[in-house]
């Protein structure tokens, strides 16, 4: 078991766009393992690869009792709309308010090139829309707005993390 270290709000690799696997070797199998066993640490519901230093677009999520992961995930259908509470595991410390759809599903592939379709309500939307923002180079505080947003930045700072 290979749990990965995390990268941290300032990392370049957060704020970069992951590529499109083409190669689906050895090397990709041993990142998606990698991904699997860290987001099983207690408290995670999902990991993007960008977040553990890899610039390929894969993440695996683990959210009420689902385990998996997408390679080349694309946010094909949202619906409905949710309002809670966002964190994530490279910007320790705080969390905001953000609005979601309810219901998302994502598209992709898995290790043998077969296609995999992934839906959810609830925490897992928010989990797939969230992961595969963070493969686009994006946070969730960048959807964050108004007096949110500035509270969460004020935190931020306090924390020694903008």
């Amino acid at each position: 078991m290979t749990v990965r270290p995390l990268r941290l709000l300032g990392d370049p690799v957060l704020r970069t766009a992951c590529d499109q696997v083409v190669r689906f070797d050895a090397s990709l199998a041993q990142l998606v393992a990698d991904l699997l066993d860290t987001v099983q640490v207690p408290g995670r519901a999902g990991l993007a690869a960008n977040q553990i230093g890899s610039t390929l677009a894969v993440f695996a999520y683990n959210v009420d009792g689902r385990l998996g992961y997408v390679i080349n995930p694309v946010l094909a259908e949202t619906s409905g709309e949710q309002v809670g509470g966002e964190a994530c595991l490279s910007i320790p410390g705080v969390s905001g308010v953000r609005p979601r759809a309810a219901r998302a599903v994502v598209t992709g592939v898995d290790l043998d090139q077969r296609p995999v379709t992934i839906a959810g309500d609830g925490e897992l939307a928010r989990c797939l829309q969230h992961e595969t923002n963070h493969l686009r180079g994006e946070l969730y505080i960048d959807g964050l707005v108004g007096p949110e947003r500035n509270a969460l930045l004020r935190a931020l700072r306090e924390h020694s993390l903008a």
